[in-house]
């Protein structure tokens, strides 16, 4: 019988992981692939204790420590879902099941889609939802970004340094993104921005061509080689919507302790309610629900 599941390698999983090792904690760390955020992340300028980095490197860095921390990561696993025992829990997946005294989900959330014509078509033919993992093959191309919040804005930042030209397409009057990467977008010769545009269309032949879309009722297109999808992310919860409690965005309702609705389960980072996309945010809440997920055990045994 394990102490605990922990369900996902992003960086929430990755910290309950790492908690879990050092204390010497019989454990699984189980996902359909490690990263998580890490390769959807440009520059990243407010880790603490890490003046500048991206997050490929991140990346690289927390696999690392991970061996160092002798953690084994099961990939190539996806969760079915959860069933609650009388005194433990099964965690259900398509490689098999394990049994577990607790349940720590870290499983994150996935690109939101724009649902217009051409993209399911081009995808990764021209479409894009990773400029980190993408961008590099659009050196010196014309490019959109949709969106206008903090991804938007960080892909902008990233292709600024690769794409001859940007056209970051945002359907509201303004963009919601923090203010330093606002302040870096003013700094950008090679983007324009486009507000009040909705995306209607993506056309091509075997890739992408142009983008289409929709500025005070007048159609418009533009020419150009790439497009990324920036319009945030939907909560990889499906699998325990109807065995713990969400609220109203499909995220798993937790309190201050990473507790959710079922005793004994944990939910961290960006699957759990709270909807601050940070990675001190996301480490922190995996931390706590690891030594949470302790206490609970040791409070079982007394």
């Amino acid at each position: 019988m394990l102490d605990t599941v922990i369900i996902g390698a992003g960086i929430a999983g990755c910290t309950a992981a790492i908690y879990a090792s050092r204390k010497r904690m019989d454990f699984v760390l189980l996902t359909k692939s490690f990263g998580g955020q890490f390769y959807e992340s440009g520059e990243i300028l407010n880790y603490p204790g890490i003046k500048k980095t991206d997050g490929a490197d991140f990346s690289k860095k927390m696999k690392k420590q991970l061996e160092f921390n002798d953690v084994e990561i099961k990939e190539g696993v996806t969760c079915k879902g959860i069933k609650k025992r009388e005194s433990y829990f099964t965690v259900e997946t398509d490689k098999g099941d394990h049994n577990t005294k607790t349940v720590i989900i870290c499983t994150g959330a996935k690109p939101r889609k724009l649902d217009v014509s051409g993209e399911k078509r081009y995808a990764k033919k021209g479409v894009h939802y990773c400029s980190v993992c993408d961008g590099p093959l659009y050196k010196d191309k014309d490019v959109a970004v949709i969106g206008g919040g903090d991804s938007a804005l960080e892909a902008v930042d990233f292709m600024s340094k690769i794409a001859k030209k940007i056209w970051l397409v945002n359907i509201r009057s303004k963009l919601t993104g923090h203010e330093y990467l606002q302040e870096n977008l003013k700094k950008m010769d090679n983007v324009e921005v486009i507000n009040d545009a909705e995306t209607t269309g993506i056309s091509g032949n075997k890739t992408v061509s142009a983008l289409e879309y929709k500025k005070k009722g007048e159609k418009k297109k533009i020419s150009l080689d790439g497009v990324f999808i920036e319009i945030g992310r939907v909560p990889n919860t499906g699998f325990a919507e109807n065995f713990l409690q969400m609220d109203e965005h499909g995220h798993i309702q937790i309190d201050c302790a990473t507790r959710t609705s079922m005793d004994g389960v944990f939910a961290a980072g960006d699957c759990a309610s709270g909807h601050e996309y940070q990675y001190v945010i996301a480490a922190g809440q995996g931390c706590m629900a690891l030594l949470k997920a302790a206490r609970y055990l040791a409070k079982k045994q007394d």
